[in-house]
């Protein structure tokens, strides 16, 4: 009995293993220092200064480098470089947002916050000519009131409460 246990364990230990590494393998994904299961690269980086730990994680792996925070891999820019090739020389492909799997259920994909790529410009489009065409960005009768009302107290303030012709 001792040894089946013992067997299935050590079984269970190598299926476990073989899906930690088949699940950090897939994808092209820049180097970076190899996780733990579950709790990724959390204990390779001090909490207190992160910035300094990535400091000197991209002396070892370079300027671009993978990090696990739990199971989830984060691609880290470090150095005005790295950053800049990516943010102005390629901002075209880096300019897409994360998902966010319980919005994209609620809204399906659709919606100004939520939408992604060229489905969120033609949205975004979309709404900014709505809203223009409901007066957006133009001045309302409200505002307009109050500037004559402005006005009319200024001439009203120079004629000293003295009676005079307002039809000017």
């Amino acid at each position: 009995m001792d040894l089946f246990i013992i067997l299935v364990i050590c079984l269970s230990c190598l299926i476990l293993l073989s899906l930690w590494n088949r699940s950090y393998a897939k994808g092209k994904l820049p180097p970076g220092p190899t996780p733990l299961p579950v709790i990724g690269n959390i204990l390779q980086l001090n909490t207190k200064n992160i910035s300094k730990s990535i400091s000197m994680l991209a002396k070892d792996y370079g300027p671009v480098l993978t990090v696990y925070f739990g199971m989830k891999p984060t691609v880290v820019l470090h150095g005005y470089e790295a950053i800049k090739e990516a943010l102005i020389d390629q901002g075209e492909v880096f300019s897409g947002r994360g998902s966010f799997p319980v919005a994209e259920k609620i809204t399906q994909g659709f919606g100004v916050i939520f939408s992604n790529g060229e489905r969120w410009k033609q949205i975004r489009r979309f709404s900014l000519m709505v809203l223009r065409n409901m007066g957006m960005g133009k001045k309302t009768i409200e505002d307009r009131i109050q500037e004559e009302a402005l006005c009319l107290v200024e001439a009203l303030k120079k004629t000293n409460a003295s009676p005079c012709d307002p039809t000017f």
